[in-house]
């Protein structure tokens, strides 16, 4: 028998007895289904939507001085 049939007749038997109401099942999935999301979110290190819109104008501004940069060098090596 698997962990999932093993689970699944737990609750089934638990909720026949009556020791279970729909409404805990419901409320345990939903906290432990949030805790996963919340790990998850945690072990990506994502960044806020402002931290991310400021690196993005750094990168162009960057990438702008770059071409210009590149620009440059090849009139120099033209001439």
């Amino acid at each position: 028998m698997s962990d999932k049939e093993k689970i699944l007749k737990t609750l089934s038997s638990l909720l026949e007895t009556g020791i279970l109401t729909v409404n805990d099942v419901k409320k345990e999935l939903t906290t432990n289904l949030k805790f996963k999301k919340d790990s998850i979110v945690n072990k990506l290190n994502l960044v806020s939507r402002e931290e991310f819109e400021i690196l993005k104008k750094l990168v162009e501004t960057q990438d702008a001085k770059i071409k210009k940069l590149l620009k440059k060098t090849k009139k120099a090596k033209k001439s």
